[in-house]
């Protein structure tokens, strides 16, 4: 998943958690407020000067970090959500759904960079395009801006902190295939996950992201490698595709379309990029660096997919790695790699819904100490753990997370965003206008995504309990 800009937790912070609503490595953006208004050679208000970033980033830094952002475990994932989709079916249809996560990106952006003029403000998060694009758009839509500020935020703490739950079933999963190889007697999932406890409390501790830095590093290395050997191991002795079926069930196709959802989706990393750009305009624009980054992610995601379910059929398991055979140590490393990896990437996924919660909890109550936000610190952190205990399984985990949060974070939002904010622009979402009904196609698409892919979801989790020997397989 996504990383986030080395910054301070805690009272004295300056940056604004809601303006990283994603993790995304990339330098902490200082902008200079004035009221002076600065204007562009052709005399319109350009916002774009009144940004005072003490390192910008071109377009080059910006494709790479927005192709890491949204990188993460859900391509270890892809190949179980083939299996659900089926071989041919997903190979068509995932193109089209990492185009309309594309494309709702791209409305998010353009709508921001409208918000910016009409609103003559440098800067906004996601939350607040969300919160201005109903305030300023139709009469009848202003009163649920604050309603879509707070969803932004809410939804996108619920989407990283079910990450990090994913993120130490993914852990444990994997080290307990090496321990058991090894004849360690436990054999209870559960087992291993809480004792990912006291290394989550160890490191959860630090309070300022740089100190982190080293391990971010290691991290992107280790997953580096770890991918180039699921390659090998995916691409050895492949199968013949009519071996595998061509379209899956009707009852497991939303949990197709939520697991995609949740590996492709990137919108929380977007605005923390553009923000940060040297030259935004490129960053939206044809070719830019949202389309380009995004169409080699999906190209990834979509191979990683079709070739790990064409090597391993009905024996997908919900991560490629634990496919992988125990027996070889090379297959042994990886494991151990991608789990280190993950490990650390833990705590950069939990940066953004701490620094969330904890405005909220000083919003109420006051600014708070070092003593309760390190307290605030260790409940969240013990509550993923507890979490994961309860719902110790992958791909249910992520296709709920797909479905519940980012169907309607990357979905359902940046579309109503785009219809309220250009409403009454000439030649904009008025009454009649075909973006109008393409926009609803959009956002009923969404919320199929959501509604049949939390009700796949509940039900898969519902028949995983009823098989409690899942656990110690």
């Amino acid at each position: 998943m996504a990383e986030r800009p080395p910054g301070k937790a805690g009272p004295d912070r300056t940056t604004d958690a809601a303006q990283t609503t994603a993790p995304v490595t990339v330098p902490a953006a200082t902008t200079t407020t004035t009221t002076s208004t600065v204007e562009s050679r052709g005399g319109d208000f350009d916002p774009f000067a009144l940004r005072d970033i003490k390192h910008p980033t071109n377009e080059v830094d910006s494709l790479v970090h927005l192709m890491k952002g949204s990188m993460g475990s859900g391509i270890l994932g892809m190949p179980k959500a083939v299996q659900n989709g089926g071989l041919w079916f997903s190979l068509a249809v995932t193109p089209v759904v990492g185009f309309i996560c594309t494309y709702c990106v791209h409305m998010l952006v353009v709508s921001a960079h409208e918000l910016y003029h009409r609103e003559r403000v440098p800067q906004l998060d996601f939350s607040e395009v969300a919160e201005l694009g109903f305030k300023t758009g139709p009469k009848r839509t202003r009163f649920l801006s604050r309603i879509a500020k707070h969803s932004v935020n809410w939804l996108m703490s619920l989407n990283l902190l079910g990450t990090c739950c994913i993120y130490l079933v993914f852990i444990a999963s994997n080290m307990k295939q090496v321990m058991e190889h090894h004849e360690y007697p436990v054999q209870d999932l559960r087992v291993y996950i809480v004792c990912t406890l006291p290394f989550v409390l160890l490191f959860i501790v630090v309070r300022d992201l740089k100190y982190l830095s080293p391990s971010s590093m290691l991290a992107n290395a280790l997953i580096m490698v770890g991918m180039i050997i699921c390659f090998y191991y995916m691409l050895r002795d492949v199968p013949s595709p009519s071996e595998r079926k061509a379209v899956g069930h009707y009852s497991t196709v939303p949990l197709y379309f939520s697991t995609v959802i949740f590996a492709l989706e990137g919108i929380g990393v977007v605005m923390p990029l553009e923000n940060n750009m040297k030259n935004p305009r490129r960053f939206p624009g044809c070719p830019g660096v949202l389309g380009f980054g995004f169409t080699v992610t999906t190209v990834l995601y979509t191979t990683v997919g079709f070739f790990g379910y064409l090597k391993y059929g009905d024996e997908t398991s919900d991560a490629i790695t634990l496919n992988l055979p125990v027996a070889e140590g090379l297959a042994q490393s990886v494991k151990i790699m991608m789990s280190i990896a993950i490990f650390f990437t833990y705590f950069l996924q939990f940066y953004v819904p701490f620094e969330i919660i904890m405005k909220a909890v000083e919003r109420r109550y006051g600014e708070q100490s070092v003593r309760n936000e390190t307290l605030l610190r260790l409940f969240l952190g013990t509550l993923t753990v507890v979490i994961a205990v309860a719902v110790p399984t992958l791909e249910v985990f992520m296709s709920l997370i797909g479905a519940l949060c980012l169907a309607s974070l990357g979905l359902i939002l940046p579309p109503a965003i785009d219809m309220v904010v250009f409403w009454d622009k000439e030649g904009g979402r008025g009454r009649g206008n075909w973006k109008v009904y393409k926009n609803i196609a959009i956002i009923s698409f969404g919320v199929c995504a959501l509604i049949l892919g939390t009700t796949t979801s509940l039900i898969n989790l519902v028949n995983f309990y009823a098989n409690t020997d899942t656990l110690r397989t």
